[in-house]
């Protein structure tokens, strides 16, 4: 059965034919929106624009899908936990945690892939004089914002985990902390690309943005050009090795994230464990996740045997039970880190559909969902959001009009 073209389709066409003869010499490939990186925002990004009704959907993934940051990380949804004050970054990450049970759902409805997602809460120990100050300061202020935050004696948490060290002095907890199982919710968006013909082409790095009179009308690897009416850099740690003549993309830098696992027959530990000096997370299937470094070595994935038994030790502080343990695996990850520590979310003002979804750092999991929403929204109805403004790129003010 042949069904007529729409007049966006005739559109559509028309500037795909347009695009290609300005774009250079070689291979072309054309498509509705152009999504640079595979991981959990790229993925996320591309579900929600499907949702919305954008039908030419392609992610170019410079290596394997999901294979940074995203499938390294362990997956806490820690929007109170790893947060200081009541700042916009907060509410981000706070809007974004309260997105995942629906999130969640949603994906099991279309895939059948079940991304785990546990609502037992977070733990946070004290086991210093320091630890109790920095506790009682995240205690004072989330009460003052009317957040959910329990303090606990050391007797109530080891009546909640009674594995946990009995050197603990008293602790925080954040019932509305969750975590996710990160790789099966990268297999979840994978299988939601796949069935729903959004075409993901991995090993194909972008050298280039390719931009003619202030528009983005595509980009180019080693040996093929896109052409697309829309870009989105979600690129992570690479955003900064992306060229485009005339203009400057913020930078951002890798921060390498070791971490290490346990695995125990049974579970031992029911929810998220944190301490000043890192946290601790039970998978269901009894792997115990230990993290992580945080170190400034390039693009160096290599783990380390320092950073190894500094993990170790975090472990033991938070539960010496697992001193007779192997490590069952390591590995690392490197988070994309912006010059002010924060995400870089929404338009460039100095060139047409050129986007920004980057710099999350250690919160790409978390901030998953809602990055999806506002930018689909932005893209496909020109909706604004109040985290467009406060993390847009305009604030490093580097770019120049081409």
């Amino acid at each position: 059965m042949r069904f007529p073209l729409t007049l966006a389709k005739i559109s559509f066409l028309i500037k795909k034919y347009q695009f290609s003869l300005n774009l250079p010499d070689g291979k072309r490939q054309m498509t509705e929106v152009l999504i640079i990186g595979g991981g959990v925002i790229g993925l996320s990004i591309a579900r929600q624009l499907h949702k919305k009704g954008v039908r030419q959907i392609t992610i170019l993934e410079r290596g394997r899908t999901g294979g940074e940051a995203s499938g390294a990380a362990a997956g806490m949804l820690a929007a109170q936990a790893e947060t200081n004050e009541a700042d916009d970054f907060f509410y981000l990450c706070h809007d974004s945690n309260r997105l995942y049970p629906n999130f969640a759902r949603e994906l099991f409805d279309e895939t059948g892939v079940d991304i785990e997602l546990e609502t037992s809460g977070t733990l946070y120990l004290a086991f210093t004089d320091s630890d109790e100050r920095e506790i009682r300061h995240r205690f004072d202020w989330q009460r003052a914002a009317k957040l959910s935050v329990e303090h606990l004696s050391a007797e109530n948490v080891r009546k909640l985990e009674p594995f946990v060290s009995p050197e603990v002095r008293e602790a925080l907890f954040f019932p509305n902390d969750w975590q996710v199982e990160n790789r099966k919710l990268l297999a979840a968006l994978q299988k939601y690309a796949a069935l729903n013909q959004i075409e993901i082409i991995e090993n194909a790095a972008v050298e280039r943005l390719i931009i003619k009179n202030g528009k983005i009308v595509g980009a180019a690897t080693a040996n093929q050009t896109y052409a697309a009416e829309t870009v989105v850099l979600a690129t992570g740690a690479w955003t900064s090795l992306i060229k485009a003549d005339g203009f400057s993309l913020p930078q951002v830098k890798p921060v390498r994230g070791q971490m290490i696992c346990f695995q125990t027959a049974k579970r031992l530990f029911q929810r998220v464990i944190y301490s000043p000096r890192g946290y601790l997370v039970p998978r269901l299937d009894g792997r115990i996740l230990i993290g992580a470094t945080v170190e400034e070595v390039g693009f160096d994935k290599n783990t380390t045997a320092s950073g190894t038994e500094f993990l170790r030790e975090t472990a033991l502080e938070i539960a010496p039970s697992l001193v007779n343990l192997s490590i069952a695996d390591k590995w690392a990850g490197l988070r994309p880190f912006a010059a002010d520590g924060l995400p870089v979310l929404g338009a460039f003002p100095e060139i047409e559909n050129l986007f920004a979804a980057t710099a999350h750092y250690r919160n790409g999991i978390l901030l998953a969902p809602v990055t999806a929403e506002i930018m689909a929204d932005k893209i496909v109805g020109k909706i604004e959001s109040k985290y467009l403004k406060a993390f847009g790129p305009r604030r490093f003010q580097t770019a120049k009009a081409v």
